[in-house]
Parts: structure tokens; sequence; C-alpha cells
């Protein structure tokens, strides 16, 4: 009977080569796992650094800058309104003027606006006057106030404030 087990090399010396070749893989695979491992934490340390660092300034105490000082907002009687007809009814722009003025406001131009078609009656106020703008909308009624939307600062003639009667 034969046995598989029993084959010389052939060079006689009794050394397997499998064994040379499976020596040499295992470095191979070993030295790749070592690769991939360097690559990997390579890869995966920037984003991490980044969470950290995103942690690290939400936990850190919020310092809040001192904003600049607001001004006080100017009087009633300082500030001028131009009052504009954007509807088209004649007289409209006179009696919403006659309104402005009974709260203490000073008016500046009353005439047409450079279009029509105003749906609703508005108050527009120049750059840093939100304040002055927002209050006089409140004080006609009309809810809220924007910064010139379709008007020119030359429209208001020099005034702070225009109200544009509407529909």
């Amino acid at each position: 009977m034969e046995h598989a087990l029993s084959h010389p090399s052939p060079s006689g010396s009794g050394h397997h080569p499998w064994r040379t070749i499976a020596v040499v893989a295992s470095g191979v695979a070993a030295l790749e796992l070592l690769v991939l491992a360097i690559v990997g934490i390579a890869v995966l340390a920037k984003p991490m650094a980044k969470r950290a660092a995103v942690r690290e300034a939400k936990a850190a105490p919020v310092t809040k800058k001192s904003a600049a000082p607001k001004r006080p907002i100017l009087s009633r009687g300082a500030v001028s309104v131009t009052v504009l007809n954007g509807n088209g009814v004649s007289g409209a722009a006179a009696a919403e003027a006659s309104r402005v003025r009974a709260r203490g406001y000073r008016i500046g131009v009353v005439g047409n606006a450079p279009r029509g078609g105003y749906g609703r009656t508005i108050v527009m106020y120049r750059m840093g006057l939100s304040r002055e703008g927002s209050r006089l909308a409140h004080d006609l009624g009309i809810g809220i106030a924007s910064p010139l939307d379709g008007l020119r600062p030359r429209d208001l003639h020099g005034a702070k404030l225009a109200v544009v009667v509407g529909g």
C-alpha cells in the first residue's frame, strides 16, 4: 500500500517548498495589514480631529462681544416723513399726511410714488432708521416697515421715512 505523505523532495533534502511559500505569503500579508492600518489611521484621524474641535468649541464658554451701543431713537418731531400716493386715488396722500402729522411727525413732500399699484400702505425707511420706521408703522396701524424697496433715497426728498399709500 502506498502513502501520499511520503513524497521526497526532488532535491532529496527533505525540505518542503510549500513551507517557504507560506512563510513568505504570511510576511507579505502582515506587511499589507500594517500598511492598511497606517492608511486607515491617517484617513480617520482628520475627521475625528475636526469633530473633537467642534465638540471643544461647543463646550467652550461663549464670550459675547460687546455690540456697539445703539443710538437713541429719534423723537417723532425729529423725523421727517415723505408721503406718496401709490394707489392713484386722488387726495389719498394728503389724507395720510394729515394722519402722520397728527402723530407728531414732520411732513416732508406729499406727492405721487414713482409707480402705482401698491396693494397696501407701507412704511419705508433709510438705512439705519429701522426703529423709527417700525415705530411709524405701529403708530399708523400698518404693522410692518421695510428698507427702501422700489424707492431711491432721492425719492424721499431729504426725509428719513416714507409712507406709500396703497389700496
